[in-house]
């Protein structure tokens, strides 16, 4: 066994991702709660599924984010950890995987009430055997492959997905199917509908896990988020087009507190094979989120690990096949722990209340680290609206914690105190990390800037996320010099200052060099758009180049009659450079026409900001070291 090329481990694409974040979702919330739910809110039950995928959103689009920021195993975890420091991460880290386990396991017990459908008379410790046996068979799966759990994925949600669009669409087309039966839509009143959206919210508890295999998956950085956002709207319209069908085809003595409402609903206009139907789809579903369940929790041990927060045990893999052995052996028997001995509605609840924790956790840690202003965190997709929808998250996420109830409260907080009891003895000995929570309070109490080692930490995952491999320009730009000018001068007191910066590192005079950016200027101005300016001249020997960045705040004066420069990069090289020279003129070219250059170029707080900004951006680089003319 070994630790995974990273090339190898990454064998999951976005249909992929988007099976297991639907399959996450397609659960109890569709098979079992609406009858739960019908009881509390009638037939406005349809919009609280709505609401409850509307509420679901801050909480995935943190995660999008975040995924987009940091695509690795239990990005979740990374994010907390990396934003609030070591104890929130180490709490995140132990709770999202709970979480994640107990719904999983939860879904595997939810196979017994439909199997007494296709089975009756099946005792009880039978279903629980064979929950038991699905558990063991998709570990050893998860064990062996994670292709093969991917693929087993797609075709199990590609069945489920036929089926329930079958249920719909031959629903609403039936005879059966009442209008009437939605009269009095809101007479159960907003508050109950509310509570029932909070009830119905597990439903989507799953979806936002999957930010956790990013590890996992090839261009994580888009295809997560990509995959997360695409499965919320389809599997939110699937969810809500069942139950309206259910509702439509029942009565409300039959839907109110049914245990396998849709297998009634189809019983009523397709008869028992509707019904056996409904109840084998149901079955699939809750085979589908344990599967994905698996190795969605599996992946953050084995980034706490990986990070010093668990034991190393726990990193390693099956070198032949690349899984993360231990971690999947672990999460199974845990699992497996669970179905034989917990019940299902404290199962629910304590899982639901840790999610709705590790969603309050994740909508901060976006606040903190946005307003850390981070150089190097980077992330491909962003929450929308700003702070708004954060914010507006974390209010409702409380709220939600707030109707579960004592039992599940004091659980979360039994959950905690044991986190910071692992954390004392084992981590604060070992671990002393920056988080982008210290930074952001070092920055407003001192004016003095320094850079911290999480930002070189978030510029090494970008330059591995957007699969850079820096070329002769880079290394250039790395270990050359830099201008930061903090007043305005004019263009011949830059030309002097870079003239005595470059004369020793190419080995000329820097009376000389001076003259010769005299001289290019006067033939024609280096100022090729407004603020940008590249001064480039030839020297004499072979094999000289060097790259000076100068930023320059106030704005350097090139022409009293044109806008003042504010960054200039100075070229100069010997003759059989000048490939070369073309090569590094189109490189500039390509780094100042990112969108947000002029942002981050300004908000660089030192050199090795702005060092960082040229050598992480996306850009055509040369693929091998040309032989110099």
């Amino acid at each position: 066994m070994g630790e995974p090329t990273n090339e190898s481990r990454r064998k999951l694409g976005f249909l992929d991702v988007f099976c297991i974040a639907s399959g996450a979702m397609i659960s109890s919330g569709l098979f079992v709660l609406p009858g739960l739910a019908f009881a509390k809110a009638g037939p406005a039950v349809v919009f609280s599924y709505a609401l409850a995928a509307v509420l679901i959103l801050p909480a995935l689009l943190c995660q999008a984010e975040l995924a987009s920021a940091i695509p690795r195993h239990g990005a979740t975890f990374v994010f907390i950890e990396r934003s609030l420091g070591t104890f929130a991460g180490t709490f995140a880290g132990l709770a999202g995987w709970f979480a994640i386990a107990l719904k999983s396991a939860f879904a595997l017990v939810g196979i017994g009430a439909f199997a007494r459908l296709i089975w009756p008379g099946t005792p009880g410790w039978a279903i629980r055997v064979v929950a038991i046996g699905f558990c063991v068979f998709f570990t050893m799966l998860n064990c062996l492959t994670v292709k093969g759990v991917g693929r087993a994925q797609v075709a199990m949600v590609i069945g489920l997905g036929a089926a329930l669009l079958w249920f719909v669409g031959a629903g609403v087309g039936s005879p059966e199917f009442h209008p009437e039966n939605f009269g009095g839509f809101f007479e159960k009143g907003a508050f109950e509908i509310i509570a029932t959206a909070g009830l119905v919210f597990v439903s989507f508890g799953g979806l936002t896990a999957t930010a956790d295999i990013a590890g996992d998956v090839r261009r994580a950085a888009r295809t997560v988020p990509l995959g997360m956002i695409c499965a919320l709207v389809i599997v939110g319209c699937i969810y809500v087009a069942c139950v309206t069908v259910t509702v439509g085809v029942t009565t409300t003595s039959e839907l109110t507190y049914h245990l396998t409402p849709l297998s009634l609903a189809a019983d009523k206009f397709a008869g028992s094979a509707g019904m056996i139907v409904l109840a084998c789809a149901a079955m699939l579903a809750f085979i589908t989120t344990a599967n994905g369940g698996i190795l969605e929790a599996s992946r953050t041990p084995l980034a706490m690990s990986h990070d010093g927060l668990l034991p190393s045990a726990l990193q390693r893999h099956w070198k032949r096949r690349g899984t993360p052995v231990v971690c999947v052996l672990i999460t199974g028997g845990f699992m497996t722990l669970v179905l034989a001995t917990l019940t299902i509605e404290n199962l629910v609840k304590v899982a639901s209340t840790m999610l709705l924790v590790l969603y309050v956790l994740t909508c901060v840690s976006v606040l903190i680290i946005r307003q850390s202003r981070l150089q190097n965190y980077r992330p491909l997709f962003r929450v929308p609206l700003g702070p708004v929808l954060p914010l507006a998250g974390i209010v409702a996420y409380i709220f939600l914690i707030a109707d579960m109830g004592s039992v599940p409260l004091w659980t979360t907080t039994a959950f905690a105190v044991g986190g910071l009891v692992w954390y004392l003895i084992y981590i604060r000995p070992r671990i002393a990390r920056e988080s982008a929570l210290v930074f952001l309070v070092r920055r407003i109490v001192s004016k003095e800037i320094r850079r911290a080692n999480l930002d070189e930490e978030l510029k090494q995952i970008a330059i591995e996320r957007d699969e850079i491999v820096h070329d002769r320009f880079d290394r250039i730009v790395q270990n050359g010099p830099v201008l930061d000018l903090p007043e305005r001068i004019h263009a011949e007191e830059l030309f002097s200052r870079a003239a005595d910066v470059l004369a020793g590192r190419l080995g000329v005079s820097a009376k000389v060099l001076r003259e010769k950016f005299l001289a290019r200027e006067e033939e024609s101005s280096t100022v090729i758009q407004p603020g940008l300016a590249i001064p480039h001249v030839i020297v004499e020997g072979k094999g000289k180049f060097e790259v000076l960045l100068v930023r320059c705040r106030e704005g350097i004066v090139f022409d009293e009659k044109r806008p003042p420069v504010h960054t200039a990069f100075f070229l100069v090289g010997s003759a059989n450079e000048r490939n070369f020279h073309l090569r590094a003129l189109m490189a500039v070219a390509h780094i100042v026409e990112q969108p947000e250059f002029a942002d981050r170029w300004f908000a660089a707080v030192d050199a090795e900001h702005l060092r960082d900004l040229v050598v992480t951006t996306i850009r055509s680089r040369e693929t091998e070291t040309r032989k110099r003319e």
